[in-house]
C-alpha cells in the first residue's frame, strides 16, 4: 500500500539522504514521496518463494537479485521505486549501493490497495527504462501471473499465465518456474458464495 506522505517537494538528494535514515520505506515520484505500508503473510511468502527460486538460478553469474529493499531509479521520470523483486546484470550498477539504474526484471506482488498503481502509472514509468526486459505481476488471490516482455519494436508483449499452463518461463533469466514452487505454503484467498438460509 502506498500513501502520499509529504506534500512538500523534495530533491532526489534529500529523498536519498532521508531514505537511508528512515525506518519506513518510501517511493519517490518527481519530488513527492509515497509511504510503503507493511506487507502481510501471503504476499511476503510468495515474494520469498520467488526470491529463493531466482537466487538459486543466478548463482555463479554476474546478476544480482534484490527483494523490496533496493530502489530502481527511473531517470526519465525522476522516480525511485521499490519493486518486490529486481534483477540486474549490469556491473555498472555497483557504482552505488542505494539504487539500481539498469534493472532487467521487475516483479510486483499485487496488493488490492496498490494494484491499480502498479498496473498503471508505475508500469508506465518502468517502460522508460532501456534496460527493462520483463515486468511481472503476481496475483495473491488466484494462481495467476501476468508477464509483460519487451519486444524488439520497443513495445511490450502481454503473456497471462494460469495453472492450465503448468509452468511459466521468465525469458529474461531463462528460468522455468512451476506454480507449486511459487505458491508453496500459500492458502489462496478465494472468494466463496454463500447460500441464503431457508
Amino acid at each position: 500500500m502506498r500513501t502520499l506522505s509529504d506534500p512538500h517537494f523534495l530533491t532526489t538528494e534529500q529523498y536519498l539522504e532521508g531514505e537511508i535514515k528512515s525506518p519506513i520505506k518510501h517511493e519517490y515520484i518527481n519530488g513527492e514521496i509515497l509511504t510503503i505500508a507493511g506487507t502481510t503473510d501471503t504476499p511476503s511468502t510468495i515474494a520469498g518463494n520467488l526470491f529463493a527460486l531466482i537466487r538459486n538460478h543466478l548463482r555463479g553469474t554476474d546478476c544480482r537479485l534484490y527483494i523490496a529493499d533496493v530502489n530502481a531509479y527511473l531517470q526519465q521520470g525522476n522516480c525511485f521505486y521499490y519493486p518486490d523483486s529486481l534483477v540486474t546484470c549490469e556491473l555498472k550498477n555497483r557504482e552505488n549501493y542505494t539504487y539500481q539504474r539498469f534493472p532487467k526484471l521487475m516483479i510486483e506482488v499485487l496488493f488490492p490497495s496498490s494494484e491499480a498503481f502498479e498496473r498503471g502509472d508505475k508500469f508506465n514509468d518502468y517502460q522508460t527504462l532501456d534496460s527493462r526486459q520483463e515486468y511481472v505481476l503476481v496475483n495473491i488471490k488466484h494462481q495467476r501471473f501476468e508477464l509483460f516482455g519487451k519486444i524488439e519494436e520497443g513495445g511490450w508483449l502481454f503473456l497471462p499465465y494460469t495453472p492450465t499452463e503448468k509452468i511459466f518461463i521468465l525469458e529474461s533469466l531463462n528460468l522455468t518456474v512451476s506454480w507449486a514452487e511459487v505458491y508453496e505454503n500459500i492458502t489462496l484467498e478465494l472468494a466463496s458464495k454463500t447460500r441464503p438460509e431457508n
